[in-house]
């Protein structure tokens, strides 16, 4: 078995973790460290992990306990992991990091998004960004993997095929997510009362994950965040000016055809369907009234957008099975 540490175990990417691990056949979780509960069972942390790890407890981290480790997951805020890195990469561990540190191509631009210096710069070239459906190669090859952010996830995957489809300078991204995105982090405005019947866009201009999408799909566009009133899931709008009359689904189609995780239909995607899955459900139009190309991207922002790539991304890197421990069928209703 493949003995795996997992940072952040007490937040929600962390349960989520744990979760898809406990049906993995290689991954046993087997040292959890989340300092806000430290000391704790996991139980306590997560009741309705109990009866898939019973015994297991959250600890305080110390460089000691990765001594019997195979494998380390990160999910923890953007910041933190740069202090973790070196020891990990220097006892040869695979690692893979869902925090934003080492995502972005250089310090500056780390530096540009996040409005602070990067503390670990000479790290940064080591990591490949990881989205498996483009970077399978590297990320198989590679013991340092940046597994993407969900939004950046999610409109990557609709617009990466369409690009050149599309006059530079006109992306548009519009995005939807579930109040666990926010973290499990006490906040004001994801309080209940704050979220219920309540839609609202934040992160005007400047959302980071921004950086990404733009990195990855070599054009610069304006995104749009919004928190929805709902757990789990994203749903990304994605559009721009076309070059001329095009087959955006098509070429969706033909760019994911054997791709386990991704589904491409005529039907408009509800986040509904993805709930608990790795899977994205993906669709696209020209509209020939306004000359824009309109695609649309649906996953679920705990599994596809962090714990679950993060899984397919660790499979590549161990020569697993891609596919191992990570559901496609989602829970409806």
């Amino acid at each position: 078995m493949i003995r795996v540490a997992i940072f952040g175990a007490s937040g929600f990417v962390g349960a989520e973790l744990l979760r898809l691990c406990a049906q993995h056949p290689r991954l046993r979780p087997a040292k959890l460290f989340g300092n806000s509960q430290a000391g704790h069972s996991l139980e306590t942390v997560h009741p309705h992990l109990a009866l898939a790890y019973p015994g297991l407890c959250v600890n305080s981290y110390a460089s000691a306990a990765l001594e019997d480790v195979d494998l380390a997951f990160a999910a923890l805020p953007h910041g933190e992991s740069q202090d973790l890195a070196g020891e990990i990469v220097a006892r040869e561990i695979p690692f893979v990091d869902l925090g934003a540190d080492f995502r972005l191509d250089c310090a500056d631009s780390y530096r540009l998004w996040y409005r602070e210096s990067h503390r670990a710069p000479e790290l940064m070239g080591r990591f490949v960004y990881g989205i498996p459906e483009l970077n399978r190669g590297a990320i198989a090859e590679s013991a340092t993997v940046a597994a993407a952010g969900c939004y950046a996830t999610a409109a990557i995957l609709a617009l990466k095929p369409l690009v050149d489809l599309i006059e530079p300078g006109s992306l548009v991204v519009d995005a939807a997510s579930g109040v666990s995105g926010a973290g499990k982090a006490l906040k004001e405005e994801s309080h209940f009362s704050a979220v219920d019947e309540s839609l609202a866009a934040y992160g005007l201009l400047t959302h980071r994950h921004t950086a990404e999408m733009e990195m990855a799909l070599g054009a610069p566009l304006l995104f749009t965040p919004h928190l929805a009133p709902m757990n789990r899931g994203i749903l990304a709008t994605c559009h721009g000016v076309a070059r001329g009359r095009c087959d955006p689904l098509g070429a969706l189609r033909e760019a994911y055809a054997d791709e386990p995780f991704i589904h491409v239909s005529e039907r408009a995607p509800a986040t509904k369907w993805t709930q608990g899955s790795n899977a994205v459900h993906l669709t696209a139009r020209y509209d020939e009234r306004t000359g824009r190309v309109l695609a649309i991207a649906a996953l679920d922002n705990l599994v596809k957008g962090a714990a679950g790539q993060m899984i397919q991304c660790a499979n590549l890197m161990l020569g697993l099975e891609e596919t191992a421990g990570l559901p496609v069928a989602g829970m409806y209703p």
